[in-house]
């Protein structure tokens, strides 16, 4: 059974990580309450979404259904490829998420990556000897450049930038192939551990940084999705009078 002490880290990084990794939760549904208006159930509905899915992982964890060292990660098995089939298979197929592409803000969709911030838990986790540490740079600086860049992609955006849809484009593919880039490596890290008992990613399995893998790739993949998606709309056409 997972527990916030029963592996050789310093609590107050367990708890630190509780405090924040909501937040991208309540980031995304503020944006879909600003599509959708103030009147719409969207906050709540994806709110509750989240809420409930956090809570399966965290109760999956503490059943130890993470606990065994497997390829791939049963993890990803039991919470990040059934929320990517859902995302990827269910969500983009709805007519409110047709709707949310119509009306979100360009600049809202790349702003709210700002919560990648958060990958600099990957580098506290890489100091405590937790993680691989060329594991964590990759993960952790991707993350937090992707993060810091959003805001000045946003600028260009909100100011009509000439340059704003080629920069919003290169951004884009650059935090969709860190992201992958960071999966795909976590997977061969766990590999490499289980042929040759070397440091894996292990950490990532236990409570509360498990959230990050259950989390994060399927949900930062589907806004770069959306982003893609977005830029790729029909622009609607010039009235003259």
């Amino acid at each position: 059974m997972n527990t916030l002490i029963n592996y050789p880290l310093p609590t107050w990084i367990a708890w630190a990580f509780l405090s924040v990794i909501f937040i991208p939760a309540v980031m995304l549904a503020f944006l879909a309450k600003g599509t959708f208006g103030p009147s719409n159930r969207a906050f709540a509905i994806v709110l509750a979404f989240f809420a409930l899915y956090f809570a399966y992982v965290a109760t999956a964890s503490y059943a130890g259904l993470f606990d065994q060292v497997f390829l791939p990660p049963l993890v990803l098995l039991y919470c990040t490829f059934p929320l990517a089939t859902f995302l990827f298979t269910v969500v983009i197929h709805l007519k409110a998420y047709r709707r949310f592409l119509l009306n979100v803000r360009l600049e809202s969709l790349v702003g709210v990556h700002l919560f990648r911030l958060i990958g600099v838990f990957f580098l506290i986790l890489a100091f405590h000897e937790a993680l691989p540490k060329f594991f964590a740079i990759i993960a952790g600086l991707g993350d937090m450049i992707t993060a810091i860049t959003s805001v000045w992609v946003t600028q260009a955006i909100r100011q009509q930038k000439s340059y704003a849809r080629a920069l919003t484009l290169s951004w884009n593919i650059f935090g969709s192939l860190d992201i992958i880039f960071t999966a795909v490596t976590a997977i061969l890290l766990t590999k490499l551990s289980i042929d040759n008992g070397t440091m894996g990613v292990d950490t990532l399995a236990r409570f509360p940084f498990c959230f990050i893998p259950a989390f994060a790739p399927p949900t930062i993949l589907f806004l770069h999705f959306s982003v893609f998606k977005k830029l790729n709309l029909p622009r609607p056409a010039k009235t003259t009078h």
